[in-house]
This record gives structure tokens, sequence and C-alpha cells, in this order.
């Protein structure tokens, strides 16, 4: 029977091809233009690190009595960032079991081969456990040694991009690197890897990077090398001493952490632990956080609440489009009661009415679904046109989303058939033929 119906719906079609082309059309910019704002929403907001961010947590201590930091949205809340002497206590303590401080730096890399020149890459300074704890993939070598560590040896993991322009790529851990006229170790050789937002260290760079991280160095040979920070720093009281020293001393916030803990009874523990130490080092009453990953993105607003309109002004758009399938089908099916009139007469019965115009509109919302796609792509693409580089992966386009855009088309179309249908099963055989 389906396909009875079916034959009808595409014979009904080919005798009306402008309108047919209209409603098509109709549905299919609908639905390329929600799925592209759907899609962006979507990918900024989602889960980073799905497997593990129900383990990741963020530490926050007052350094200040009281007083928050510039991104904080309430003068009770600790500063977003630590200060290098409570980031020392953290390290030095290590009651989670993975950890890592973490620093924005920007560095010049000078390659060694092809006479290339130097180029800037930023980075970041962290602890060796940023690797596993963050499951960061490697094509060749891996992180430092737990040695390297201690001896504060001389030691980088590298991209792929930067192991290409330096070496030609290949396998070339153990080479030597230049950055900031030093020599470094290749440890490791990362694979793809630049998620989106970054995560670990949303405050220095607001979730986003306009290029990809080259060089990843030990956060204590940073610190040694006074390699300056790239990302934000605050300050309540100004360093008594300048430069990089008076930093280290001083009790400006300008450093990222984040620990792995299992359980909630390690939870529990270390949000103990956390005011402990800001009982010990500061003399105001103890106040820290200890926040989910998802909830700190949450916090820091990584989406902002008027991102989230895109889902309304998406569904807008669908709604209106909908709304014009709505008259267009009205007006195809109404101009064709003398029809329906005599399959009416011959037997049909209205579900039977139901029925074809219903399979008709879902034939058209199939047709628009698949003209969704390039129109869906080439929003995207438009849209990643005007966004700041690195948000390539925010506007990717995966078999997923194509998926969606076809089941939104026909379930739309379907629902725009319904009144259509309803109108048209409700003619009266006998008073549409004796009028014609």
């Amino acid at each position: 029977m389906l396909g009875y119906y079916l034959s009808l719906a595409l014979k009904s079609l080919r005798r009306s091809p402008v309108l047919t082309t209209l409603m098509v059309l109709s549905i299919g910019v609908g639905v390329a233009l929600s799925m592209t704002t759907w899609q962006l929403v979507r990918m900024v907001s989602r889960d980073p690190i799905p497997e593990k961010s129900a383990n990741l947590y963020v530490p926050q201590i007052d350094v200040w009595g009281g007083r928050a930091g510039n991104n904080s949205g309430s003068s009770h809340e600790p500063p977003n960032l630590l200060d290098y002497g409570a980031v020392t206590a953290l390290l030095g303590d290590h009651r989670a079991k993975l950890q890592s401080a973490i620093y924005l730096i920007s560095s010049i890399v000078t390659p060694h081969v092809n006479e290339g020149r130097p180029f800037n890459s930023v980075g970041f300074a962290v602890s060796r456990e940023f690797f596993p704890m963050l499951n960061v993939p490697f094509i060749h070598g891996g992180t430092w040694s737990m040695d390297d560590e201690t001896a504060r040896a001389q030691v980088v993991v590298i991209s792929q991009e930067v192991n290409r322009k330096v070496f030609g790529g290949g396998d070339n851990v153990g080479k030597i690197l230049n950055i900031d006229g030093h020599s470094y170790r290749v440890a490791g050789i990362l694979s793809n890897w630049n998620p989106e937002p970054v995560f670990y260290d949303v405050p220095a760079t607001g979730g986003f990077l306009l290029q990809t991280p080259g060089v990843f160095l030990p956060f204590d040979v940073a610190i040694t090398e006074k390699i300056p920070n790239a990302g934000e720093t605050d300050c309540k009281v100004p360093p008594s001493q300048s430069g990089f020293d008076g930093l280290l001393h001083s009790s400006c916030v300008w450093i990222s952490y984040i620990v792995e803990l299992d359980t909630a009874n390690a939870f529990k523990e270390y949000k103990l632990y956390l005011e402990g130490v800001a009982h010990e080092r500061y003399s105001w009453p103890p106040n820290v956080r200890l926040r989910n990953l998802m909830s700190w993105l949450d916090y820091l607003q990584v989406v902002p609440d008027s991102f989230n309109i895109l889902w309304m002004v998406g569904f807008g758009l669908l709604v209106v489009c909908v709304v014009d399938t709505i008259g267009l089908m009205l007006a195809k099916f109404l101009s064709r009661n003398l029809e329906i009139s005599v399959r009416r007469a011959l037997g049909a019965t209205r579900p039977a009415i139901y029925a074809q115009i219903l399979t008709e509109g879902a034939v058209i919302g199939a047709a628009g679904g698949i003209t969704s796609f390039p129109l869906t792509w080439l929003g995207l693409l438009w849209v990643r046109s005007r966004a700041p580089r690195g948000w390539e992966l925010l506007t990717s386009v995966d078999v997923g989303l194509f998926i969606l855009a076809l089941a939104v088309a026909v379930i739309a179309t379907l629902l725009a058939s319904l009144y259509p249908a309803w109108r048209s099963a409700q003619v009266q055989p006998a008073w549409q033929l004796k009028s014609n």
C-alpha cells in the first residue's frame, strides 16, 4: 500500500513542478539555517573530554582575603587562578591522583634544518602528569620522565606542526630544538590534539586559541628559565619588585591548576586538604572551591548565555519555513478537491486521504532534507570564514548532523501536512462533484 501512495505522491509532485520546488526549498532552507545554528551551539557547549570530565576538577583558593578576581561573578568567589606560592604547595603535597600546574607561554622556535626562519609558537608550561591526565595522544615518544622533571631537564613535547616545520616530519624524539635561545630535547611528538574549548586553561585563553599549541615545557623549567606568562595576570597588590622574580614572590594570580580525583571520597578529602592549605597559608577564614570540569566551564561562561539564544533563533527560522510550507501545501491540496472527491466517491476512506497527503509530505520533507545538506555545509563554511582561527572543529560537519537534518526535515514536513490533510479529508464528495 505504501508503494501505491508513494506512486500517487510522485505523480502529484511532477504535475506542479514550480510549487513542488518552492516547498522543497522552503523546508531545505529552514532546516539548513536551523542546523547551522544548532551545530555551532552543540559543538561549543559539548563535553571536551567526556571519558574523564567527571573526574577532573579545578581548585580555587582565596589568596586575597575576600576580594575576588576580575573574572569572578561574585565578590565571595575565589580568584579563577592561583599564585605561585599556592601552586608550589599543591605540587609539593601531591594529594590528587594526577595533577598539573599550567600557564600559557609564547615562544620563538628556531629551525635547525632547511635554513628555516624562526617562528612564533604558543604553548603551555605544564607538569608531566598533564598528558596522561588529559589523555593527550602521542605519535612518537611521550611525556618526559619523572627523573627529567625532578632534575629540571630541558625537555619539550611538540606538536605535529612544529615537528614538520623544524624537522620536516617523522620520528625526531631525542633531537634538539631551539626555543627562545635555549636547547631542549624532544621527549614526544603529539598527534593532532587541539581540544576546543581549551578546557585546561580557560582563564588564559577564554576557551579558544588562534593557533594550535605547539610546545609544552616542564612547568619548573619554565619557571627556572623565567619564561613570561602570556595569559592573564591579576594582582590585588602590585609586586614589590619588578620582573619575573617579582611575580613569583607576589600574591598575583596567574597559574591554572587541574586535578584528577576518581571517587566521591577523594573529592571530599581533597576539598578538606584545600581548606587546610588556605588555613595554613592565610590569616583569613578559608574560602575554597573545587569545581567539576563541566561546572567550571559553565561558571566561566565559556558558552555565554546570549549564545544560547541561537537555539531559539534556529528553531524560529525552522518554524517560519514550516508555516510557509503549510500555506503552499494547503494551496496545492485545496486545488485538488475534485480529485480527492472522486477518490472518496470510489470508496477511499478519510484515513486513506490522510495517508496519501502525509506520504506526499514525507517525500517533500526527504527532498528538502537532502537539499539542506549542501546549504548547511555552506552555512558552516560562512560561519568559519567569519569566526576566529581555531574554530575549525566547531564548524565541522559530520554524518550525524546530516542524519539529524533529514529527520528534522521529514518530521517538520509531516507536521506541516497535518492541517492540509485534515482540510482535504473534510471535502464532501457529493457537493464537490455536483458543483463541478
